[in-house]
């Protein structure tokens, strides 16, 4: 197969799923002696571009699991917005230690539907955007090996296959109908879909960095304390606040954030397909 361009295209609002996209981006451009280009699709003005990709292009795209799913706010954009032409492709999930469900499954079928063919999958285990006691400082530079080297048998793949291999086999379900239902410390749902994040105004100075970083423009660019959009809890604002002035105190978030805590901090290794 002749390859002549990798893209590497990611959804990463706390940067974990961008350091897995461009490590194996990275590595396959370098396997491959080809150029390589990203397209970050974090932020809202990303996502209202079009991309179209050829059948000499290799497609490595990633995305962070959300209620065992595509982030719902994302399909839109993978429906509509990606285009390929019997491209090759390499769906990537990242998750919170607890597990990627369907979401793998999902993004390969979605890039199927739209001109894509998956030769390769992988889901990565990293920090949970709730807890950094979760999978703590994942992905680590084991695991940035152990990607680089799934790349090395990918390329194999590629160098050396002259038609489209069997159709690539993904853990999952038939019909993807529905997301996993976050429970709280006792063990029943936790209700939090509404819940917004909160500012220590005595910390916050006005910098802007949480409406900037906001992936769905929900942070208000005139009064940084006001949410008025759809938050979808991916932590950004948190993350990337120079004086940690963002904070949630949502009940339910924060017991659903006790029960991960409580059940997940054992260690997962990444899963490769292909």
């Amino acid at each position: 197969m002749n390859i002549r361009k990798v893209y590497g295209l990611f959804f990463s609002p706390t940067g974990n799923t961008e350091t897995v996209v461009k490590t194996c981006t990275n590595q396959t451009g370098k396997e491959l002696n080809v150029t390589i280009e990203y397209v970050d699709f974090t932020s809202p003005q990303q996502r209202n571009m079009e991309y179209s990709f050829s059948s000499d292009d290799f497609v490595i795209i990633g995305i962070p699991v959300y209620a065992g799913r595509i982030p719902n706010k994302l399909l839109p954009f993978i429906q509509t917005k990606l285009k390929g032409n019997k491209t090759l492709v390499m769906p990537v999930v990242t998750y919170g230690n607890r597990s990627f469900d369907n979401a793998l499954k999902e993004l390969s079928n979605e890039l199927t539907a739209h001109g894509f063919y998956s030769i390769a999958a992988l889901a990565v285990p990293c920090e949970h955007a709730f807890s950094s006691r979760i999978a703590t400082n994942r992905p680590n530079k084991d695991d940035l090996k152990c990607l680089e080297s799934f790349v090395e048998e990918v390329v194999m793949k590629l160098k050396t296959s002259k038609n489209l291999p069997a159709s690539l086999s993904i853990p999952g379900d038939d019909i993807i109908d529905a997301y996993y239902t976050p429970l709280g410390i006792d063990g029943k749902p936790a209700k939090f879909l509404k819940a917004k994040p909160k500012t220590k105004v005595e910390s916050c100075t006005s910098c802007g960095i949480c409406a900037n970083n906001c992936p769905m423009g929900a942070i208000s660019f005139d009064n940084f304390i006001d949410v008025p959009g759809t938050c979808i809890k991916c932590q950004a604002c948190i993350k990337k606040c120079p004086t940690h002035a963002k904070y949630f105190d949502d009940e339910a978030f924060l017991s659903h954030v006790k029960m991960l805590e409580q059940n997940y901090k054992r260690r997962l290794d990444i899963q490769c397909f292909y």
